[in-house]
């Protein structure tokens, strides 16, 4: 019989940060550099997230869609691309989290952002790993797409944990990430980007294990069929 020191680590304790920094340091700061190469899912993508986001907010009573949200937060935002896209477009504000500073710059000196920073709309940027990130305003929604997988599941639940204090009343955290498809329905560490992709159970988990309920969940549709499948979940507290 093997003894437990012969089991496989598990995925998320082989990430390392600074090799994940390293990588994204790397990477061209446009949505092409951004999508792995797939620039082309970024308007599908947008798509799919507004319409979401609007029957969020069809049902709320707190964030109806006849006024504008008035802060929200794009995390792991990388250049701002949804930002852009989609939550500039519903919110007076929004803040930015991202670590690697070359891809803020283009938030923060950009020609593309100029009209939303001239009006206002583009708060505090905050440079730093969502691990270290502590929020400093109330927020109608924190966005969290396509980031997570350089956490490991401790600072996931500590990142949870920690967020959904600085949410409005009714507010919601809105999860996008890529599903693990393993045959054996385990979590798959990439040592390209040093990041884990999880499952669908994971994700439920650790929304649970933070005393998070998810309100809405639904398979993003229309993206190449040899990428990841992708979910978008939005969650609230369980209080």
């Amino acid at each position: 019989m093997s003894s437990g020191s012969d089991a496989a680590p598990a995925p998320d304790s082989q990430i390392d940060t600074s090799a994940a920094l390293t990588y994204w340091n790397s990477c061209d700061p446009s949505v092409t550099g951004m999508l792995g190469g797939f620039p082309q899912v970024s308007r599908i993508d947008l798509q799919q997230s507004t319409t979401f986001l609007a029957k969020l907010r069809r049902a709320s009573k707190t964030h109806p869609t006849t006024t504008p949200l008035s802060r929200i937060v794009d995390c792991g935002a990388g250049i701002g691309r949804i930002t852009l896209g989609l939550l500039s477009k519903v919110a007076t504000v929004t803040d930015i989290v991202e670590p690697v500073e070359k891809f803020t710059r283009e938030i923060s000196e950009g020609d593309d952002f100029k009209q939303l920073r001239d009006q206002g709309k583009i708060g505090t940027i905050y440079n730093v790993g969502l691990e270290a990130w502590e929020p400093e305003h109330t927020y109608d929604i924190i966005w969290i797409q396509w980031c997570l997988g350089q956490c490991t599941d401790t600072q996931v639940n500590a990142l949870f944990t920690r967020i959904q204090k600085h949410l409005s009343p009714g507010g919601w955290i809105v999860l996008k990430e890529n599903l693990s498809n393993h045959q054996l329905g385990e979590d798959v560490y990439d040592e390209t980007d040093s990041s884990v992709t999880r499952t669908d159970d994971k994700f439920r988990a650790l929304f649970k294990e933070a005393g998070l309920k998810i309100v809405a969940t639904e398979l993003q549709r229309g993206f190449p069929k040899d990428l990841y499948p992708v979910r978008i979940y939005a969650a609230q507290p369980e209080a």
